[in-house]
């Protein structure tokens, strides 16, 4: 049996050069552990969120935000059986595992989630014609991009990004957690592998703005927003345009993620770009049997952790 351990050291034992596990974005995040599935030829690190289940005195954990998966050290033989792990030294009830994106997960039994759409840049480029007959009006208004790598984006850029996006999570009625503050952005963006993709209009005004970031073989198109006051122009079009040839230059591809729910209007706007598929995996991880089925109230359905299930 292979033992799982549970170290608390703010993801540092998972953390490396890839955005979804760089140092600034746990720490934005609010990683507070490394989990350590140690194996004969080498081992799996993950970065986790460790909470505190309410009323039960005990505790679970969660991933970070987007794909940061389990980091593969050595060269363990794939997929591990969740079930030839003891999670038991790690104190867990369970664990909700987001794997990162491409390729089979190393976890066997994983969940397969959302469809991400992605521009390869080894595939034929797909766009729809209004796309393009709207990208070149706004290039004759007087739209121009700009890519700044992160570190080195100055105050202002960033606060048209934020501004922008808060702008749109308001404008989308986004759930609390997707409205970040600006401390949120500047952690974030201290990683190398992160840029700000930018479309200013005729006024030099950002109009619209994305955070691009590579991690794991991927430049991930990872926060977006348009401003109010240049929506109907649709210069996020742009945005995706450019960081379409900012990943080919790479040679790298785009991620653009899906909609919030299938076949909605924005995985349908992403599909105008978008020329393959990639299945996202997540693993849920039930460390504790039996106080999981002690915590978990009848009736939860499917939703995982079952005692975390929203009320009806």
């Amino acid at each position: 049996m292979t033992e799982a351990e549970l170290i608390a050291d703010g993801g540092l034992a998972a953390s490396s050069a890839e955005f979804f596990r760089s140092p600034g974005f746990l720490e934005a995040e609010g990683t507070t552990h490394s989990l350590r599935i140690g194996l004969n030829d080498g081992e799996l690190i993950a970065p986790l969120v460790v909470r505190e289940i309410e009323g039960g005195g005990r505790l679970d954990a969660i991933s970070p935000y987007g794909y940061p998966g389990l980091a593969i050290g050595g060269g363990p033989s794939l997929p591990v059986s969740p079930a030839e792990i003891d999670f038991s030294g790690t104190g867990l009830v369970t664990v909700f595992l987001r794997h990162s994106l491409g390729g089979d997960p190393p976890l066997a039994g994983a969940t397969p989630r959302n469809v991400c759409l992605l521009s390869d840049p080894a595939l034929d480029r797909k766009s729809r014609m209004s796309d393009r007959q709207q990208i070149r009006k706004n290039i004759k208004r007087g739209y121009e991009m700009e890519f700044v790598p992160g570190p080195e984006s100055p105050p202002e850029a960033r606060a048209g990004f934020h501004r922008a996006y808060t702008e749109t999570m308001e404008r989308t009625s986004a759930a609390e957690r997707y409205f970040f503050t600006e401390e949120y952005f500047d952690l974030i963006l201290s990683s190398e592998r992160t840029w700000l993709a930018l479309a200013r209009d005729a006024d030099g005004v950002i109009a619209a703005a994305s955070i691009a970031a590579a991690s794991d073989g991927m430049l991930h198109y990872y926060l977006s927003g348009t401003a109010d006051s240049n929506l109907r122009d649709s210069p996020m079009k742009n945005v995706i345009e450019a960081m379409i040839e900012f990943a080919a230059e790479m040679d790298l591809p785009l991620n653009l993620g899906g909609g919030i729910t299938p076949g909605d209007p924005l995985e349908e706007f992403k599909r105008g770009f978008a020329n393959r598929e990639e299945q996202w995996f997540t693993s849920e991880l039930i460390c504790d049997p039996a106080a999981y089925e002690a915590l978990s109230p009848p009736g939860a359905g499917e939703y995982f952790p079952a005692y975390r299930a929203p009320a009806a």
